[in-house]
């Protein structure tokens, strides 16, 4: 999207600017071992609140995400959140395990797909629609749900770069639909024909997509 400005990069490149960052990767990596898988955790951080989302830092979006997706699960509840979360505004040097009094956690609910360490590259069940040089044309396309497809590269020309073999595709993937795998391509697009003119010059920007998201 326009309007945003430079991204604002960090000069010393510290990586975790807090111990709570660490935590909540460590609660990401936890809870992605058949909980949740990549996809559903990302469309859950997909639908925060749009002025929340532009407000807040890469971390507070995975914890965001992450609640979200297990309140949907009923891997916890809403009281059970709420209590915690009292607990340590009261007691902030309270180690992350400290328990609280109340009925045992539901058991965690299975993911519909891998988790995010594992593979996604599936058998291939048929042989892929494009080759290496194609032109092709993504789709002008609004799914209501998850895409993998940017609203800035729709409708757009650019060239078959890369073939990746079968791959789960995250559409599907995201709300319980099964794998659905599918080939994906890294396609190269000149930068000028996703921006216009005021495109930086000479700039190729490569992006992975799933067939589907593609016609020649």
């Amino acid at each position: 999207m326009h309007g945003f400005g430079p991204i604002d990069r960090d000069p010393d490149e510290r990586g975790f600017h807090g111990r709570w960052e660490a935590a909540v990767t460590a609660m990401q990596f936890a809870v992605m071992r058949g909980t949740i898988n990549i996809d559903e955790f990302r469309h859950a951080i997909e639908r925060m609140e749009p002025a929340r989302y532009l407000g807040v830092t890469y971390f507070e979006k995975w914890l965001d995400g992450m609640t979200r997706a297990l309140l949907e699960k009923g891997v916890i509840t809403e009281d059970a959140l709420e209590a915690r979360t009292r607990y340590f505004e009261s007691h902030p040097d309270a180690p992350a395990t400290a328990a609280l009094a109340g009925p045992a956690p539901s058991p965690p609910a299975r993911s519909t797909g891998a988790p995010m360490t594992a593979s996604f590259v599936r058998p291939e069940t048929s042989p892929p629609k494009f080759s290496v040089g194609d032109r092709v044309t993504t789709k002008k396309m609004h799914p209501t749900g998850h895409t993998r497809l940017p609203r800035y590269a729709r409708g757009k020309r650019g060239t078959i770069d890369r073939y990746y073999g079968t791959q789960v595709f995250p559409d599907a993937h995201a709300h319980g639909r099964g794998e659905a795998p599918q080939p994906l391509y890294r396609v190269a697009f000149e930068a000028r024909e996703l921006w216009g003119e005021s495109a930086e010059p000479n700039t190729v920007v490569h992006i992975d997509l799933w067939e589907s998201y593609l016609v020649g």
